[in-house]
């Protein structure tokens, strides 16, 4: 009888378990892959032999590549690993997805686009994917160009439109127009921002709502105009807006900008969030310097995630969907996939939710 190598540095080949049966090759084959073609006596046989020789199976890898399919997709983002378990709004669109892929039978592949700042194309072009879903990416970054000279399907999320290509989104600049008429229609005359980063490779700190342009992400961009144009509805020149870029979005960078805005004369009544986690820590902020918040500062986030209901005071934010975001998304990579049609740009609806955290500003502001 053969002798068992597991554990000896050599794979044991389906070669071999056929050789210790005096079977071909393929009746080992069939045994994993075509059950049906083999008696459960035979079959049974071969495993035990395959259990005792440490034969594990077909490599799932050059199972894949002789089908032509890896069975995932791939999804691409910006920021950190991390990131995509750490920011509940991260974890409600990555659910999305995996409600789609799991119904497909697919597996998920998540691509960070950064650590520290840095771009390694390797990790696109190297991906055992069979489709991209791009999320929220610097239109120029070389990730993307990456993921485009695959050739395989792709599926674009928050992204600049790209003819041929389907896409989700928002429509960002609307739903930031209604945050910001929403503190005007209250008075607020004195508003600031609490931006999300401009490029990929941002330190952070102050910048201008008048030179919005420069942010590379879509939805900062298409934000900051929403805010731009109902302050400059309400008679608020967008030059004078302060605006501090978070380099990241966590609660810990929200804090920080907000201590900044919030020690500037003159001090901002009110202050828009690009995200609900930039919002709690423009809280915590406004807390530790003694502004009981809505008394003498309202804050509007963006996101409506779960916490936002449950913080102290409840936030008002824009509700977008994110966990229909990503199932929509992942529903038309696997569309792509079985060679069907998508459509082109699907927009998803958007609300403002008013809660506690905005009043009218103080009787002194």
């Amino acid at each position: 009888m053969g002798v068992n190598r597991k554990g000896s540095g050599g794979r044991v080949t389906i070669r071999e378990v056929a050789a210790e049966l005096g079977v071909a090759p393929s009746t080992v084959s069939n045994a994993y892959n075509r059950p049906d073609q083999l008696s459960p006596e035979l079959r049974e046989r071969v495993f035990e032999v395959a259990r005792r020789l440490g034969y594990a199976g077909p490599d799932p890898m050059g199972r894949g590549l002789r089908r032509g399919r890896a069975g995932a997709v791939g999804v691409l983002y910006t920021d950190r690993l991390s990131y995509a378990f750490a920011d509940p709004a991260a974890v409600m669109f990555f659910e999305g997805v995996s409600q789609a892929t799991e119904e497909a039978g697919l597996g998920l592949l998540l691509i960070p686009g950064r650590s520290l700042g840095e771009r390694d194309v390797s990790a696109v072009r190297e991906a055992v994917v069979d489709g991209f879903v791009v999320w929220c990416m610097a239109a120029e970054d070389p990730l993307v160009g990456a993921a485009f000279e695959r050739r395989l399907p792709v599926v674009l999320v928050d992204q600049p439109p790209v003819e041929g290509i389907p896409s989700v989104g928002v429509d960002d600049e609307g739903a930031a127009r209604e945050a910001a008429e929403h503190l005007t229609g209250l008075g607020h005359r004195r508003v600031a921002v609490v931006s999300f980063e401009f490029t990929p490779r941002t330190r952070g700190g102050f910048r201008r709502l008048d030179r919005r342009e420069e942010a590379a992400f879509r939805p900062s961009r298409l934000r900051l105009a929403g805010y731009a144009a109902a302050l400059e509805e309400a008679g608020v020149d967008p030059s004078g807006v302060p605006v501090y870029e978070c380099p990241e979005n966590t609660i810990e960078e929200g804090r920080r900008a907000a201590r900044a805005l919030l020690t500037r004369e003159p001090r901002p009544t009110a202050l828009l969030a690009m995200s609900d986690q930039l919002a709690f820590g423009a809280i915590e902020a406004a807390r530790e310097l003694g502004l009981p918040v809505p008394q003498d500062l309202s804050v509007v986030g963006f996101d409506d995630v779960p916490a936002a209901a449950r913080s102290a005071p409840p936030l008002t934010t824009v509700r977008q969907p994110h966990v229909e975001k990503g199932r929509r998304a992942g529903e038309m990579l696997i569309a792509l996939l079985a060679g069907g049609e998508t459509a082109g740009t699907v927009l998803l609806p958007t609300r403002l939710v008013v809660r506690g955290s905005t009043a009218g500003p103080p009787s002194s502001g």
